[in-house]
């Protein structure tokens, strides 16, 4: 299928093509086509385990095979609740070939979490590692779950480790009892049978490959129905971006994103497999650990978060480090601050952009050009195949000019057909085609995209539109601040006010008087915080984005507890008594790390 191409796109190399050309796949043939054509060549690279091409297409045709002797159709759902492990891997293939859809789950989702999650999905079968079952097991009674196949970290290992590591983890207590029977299999006993399976289907357009669901970072998770046309048209999207082929000198890809997350399945499972690269699983991210293997393997393309680009430069001896074997970064999940990407790309040397993605478009739907011009601070332009727009707040209908803020949407091959059993949040998320993102931005007048804010989380100050993620920027300027998160917060007499929350750097004294006049230097009075709190971390999901949500409802909390312990203590009072309460400015007299503390 071929799709006109957007003028600026010309940005991406000075040269842009007539036609953008996609082919609709099922996924699978990526790891088809590897194996047929560079079947010896290295699939995983997982600590003393490595594994081919030809080797993964076999364990996952044997998996396919498996799941349907026991009772997979066409459409059923196989959630893989894994971290990062060769088994994850696996099991995503596997689950492709028997025709299954694929519902990538959180490990640390927790009972709340879980319930929802696996009541909506209704996946027939879950994957998951024996570490998980004593969260797993009290549910199994309220979910309709058929058959539990369950892995252990050593079934991703080869001999001698493959028989340490149980060792080890007994000594430490940390492998729970697990009643095996036919509804609990064995990650072992999928792979005893001798037949192979890889399944037949014709409609990549309207088959769902993936139900990926939302971060949930504004309520409960919703499951993006991603089909195997969605996916694989972002495949030939990111290709026309970063360039290069199979044929060419293979890539090491390190795999640090969670494989649940959408950036970190595309990036580093399936880009991969399109390449015929091998990928290093992280399970667990240890800066220094990290860094020790980056020297160990030396692998050449990365995909992270911002969050672990900047705890990577934070590292006291990063120094030490030969980081230059790294050629490509894509940075995602978050806004990457801009003397931070300035700092990586100075260390390694290599190329980076840094775009925006979406659960609901595969997630990649702008970026900044690999090999074309980049404007600091900016997403950059929506990638081949792609359009956007800003359009106005209140309706959504019109077209804004450009440097004017409204809300982006976009459309394109990538954009999901809706979500899981949600027909009334489709509708409001896509309309006409049209996928409303729920981002606050603007667009200059060379058409590239500047984000200013969630439209969730724009705040209204004396009548003026504060957007948080300006404060943020400035925030990060300070040089002694490490991380730094600004929002707008319930408060007892002015209903909501801005505050903002601040992780100093190691060793570094900061107080409430000197930020505040940093502020002023830059931004209008009115955008200015009028709490600062200091703390040694701020929540953040698995893929290092801060989670705003979970701060306003530790504030929501706070404040209705001083209500309810006012109210008490007025009941208790004898009448004739008064209360004594401290102005703002009284208050604004602790400044140590951790302390609430407000401006004058």
């Amino acid at each position: 299928m071929a799709l006109p191409t957007i003028p600026w796109e010309a940005h991406f190399d000075g040269n842009a093509p007539e036609t953008f050309d996609i082919m609709p796949c099922f996924l699978s043939s990526y790891l088809d086509r590897a194996a047929e054509q560079f079947g010896k060549r290295k699939a995983i690279v997982f600590e003393n385990m490595n594994m081919t091409y030809a080797q993964l297409r076999d364990k996952a045709e044997q998996f396919a095979a498996s799941l349907r002797e026991h009772g997979l159709e066409n459409g059923d759902r196989v959630a893989i609740m894994l971290p990062n492990l060769p088994q994850t891997i696996i099991a995503f293939w596997g689950a492709l070939k028997a025709g299954g859809i694929v519902v990538m789950t959180n490990p640390l989702y927790m009972e709340k979490e879980l319930t929802h999650h696996f009541t909506d999905a209704a996946p027939k079968f879950l994957i998951t590692l024996d570490i998980f079952w004593n969260k797993l097991a009290p549910l199994r009674e309220r979910l309709e779950i058929q058959t539990y196949v369950v892995t252990r970290i050593a079934d991703g290992l080869a001999f001698p480790l493959n028989w340490l590591q149980p060792l080890q983890a007994r000594r430490q207590g940390g492998i729970p009892h697990i009643a095996y029977d036919q509804r609990v299999l064995r990650w072992k006993e999928m792979f005893r049978t001798g037949k192979r399976y890889s399944a037949e289907m014709s409609d990549p357009r309207n088959t769902i490959a993936l139900l990926q669901y939302t971060g949930g970072t504004t309520g409960f998770s919703k499951g993006a129905m991603l089909t195997h046309y969605n996916i694989s048209a972002q495949i030939s999207q990111l290709l026309s971006i970063i360039r290069g082929d199979a044929q060419s000198t293979p890539h090491l890809f390190i795999g640090v994103m969670p494989f649940f997350h959408v950036f970190g399945l595309v990036g580093t499972v399936l880009l991969p497999a399109v390449y015929a690269s091998p990928t290093i699983p992280v399970p667990r991210y240890v800066p220094h650990d990290l860094l020790e293997l980056i020297r160990k393997r030396r692998p050449t393309f990365f995909c992270g978060a911002p969050a672990i680009y900047m705890s990577l430069m934070q590292q006291k001896n990063i120094s030490d480090y030969d980081l230059t074997c790294i050629q490509m970064c894509i940075s995602g999940a978050s806004p990457f601050p801009i003397n931070s990407m300035r700092l990586f790309q100075n260390i390694t040397k290599a190329k980076i952009t840094e775009g925006l993605g979406l659960t609901e478009a595969s997630p990649v739907v702008i970026a900044n050009p690999l090999h074309g011009r980049q404007k600091a601070g900016s997403i950059g332009v929506p990638i081949t195949g792609t359009e956007a727009r800003i359009v106005d707040l209140e309706t959504g209908t019109q077209t804004l000019p450009p440097n004017t803020p409204g809300e982006l949407v976009v459309r394109g091959p990538q954009v999901m057909l809706g979500y899981w059993n949600q027909p009334e949040e489709t509708a409001r998320t896509l309309r006409e085609g049209w996928l409303y993102t729920g981002d606050i931005a603007y667009q200059d007048d060379d058409g590239y995209f500047f984000i200013v804010d969630r439209k969730k989380d724009m705040a209204i100050v004396g009548g003026y539109n504060v957007f948080p993620s300006e404060i943020d920027e400035v925030l990060y300027e300070h040089p002694k601040v490490q991380e730094a998160v600004s929002l707008c917060v319930p408060h007892r007499s002015r209903g909501e006010t801005l505050k903002a929350y601040i992780v100093p750097k190691p060793g570094e004294k900061l107080t409430v008087s000197e930020l505040a006049a940093f502020c002023r230097q830059k931004l209008a009075s009115y955008k200015v915080p009028r709490i600062f709190e200091f703390r040694e971390e701020l929540p953040k999901s698995m893929v290092g984005k801060v989670l705003r949500r979970a701060l306003r409802d530790e504030e929501a909390r706070k404040l209705q507890a001083e209500e309810a312990g006012k109210a008490h203590q007025s009941a208790s009072m004898s009448p004739g008594a008064t209360l004594a309460v401290p102005s703002e400015t009284e208050a604004a007299a602790g400044q140590s790390a951790g302390n609430e503390t407000r401006t004058a």
